[in-house]
């Protein structure tokens, strides 16, 4: 599985049906799960963002097409990070020359 960090930003629609957003989360995460992935943590946060998420999905294009299924929706703008472990770090790092 690979793990993504999401950071959204509410959309002005976003923020007209905020009251909703609890349920769409919701949605999203059932969706994510339906297609193997698994939302692992989700928090509302104060400053540049308004969300962020950290997920795993069994690969980037699974991952890409839930991001863009949320994007459609039109509440949230995300930009996502790709995240490694540790040792999925280490384990590339001795791949090197």
């Amino acid at each position: 599985m690979s793990t993504y960090v999401i950071l959204m930003k509410l959309t002005e629609q976003g923020i007209k049906d905020i009251k909703n957003a609890p349920q769409r989360v919701k949605k999203v995460s059932q969706a994510l799960e339906a297609a193997g992935g698994k939302v692992l943590a989700f928090y509302v946060v104060m400053g540049d963002y308004d969300y962020v998420a950290v997920a795993e999905a069994p690969g980037d294009e699974v991952a890409m097409a839930q991001l863009l299924g949320m994007a459609k929706m039109g509440t949230v703008r995300t930009t996502t990070l790709k995240a490694f472990t540790l040792e999925e770090f280490s384990q590339v790092l001795e791949k090197l020359p």
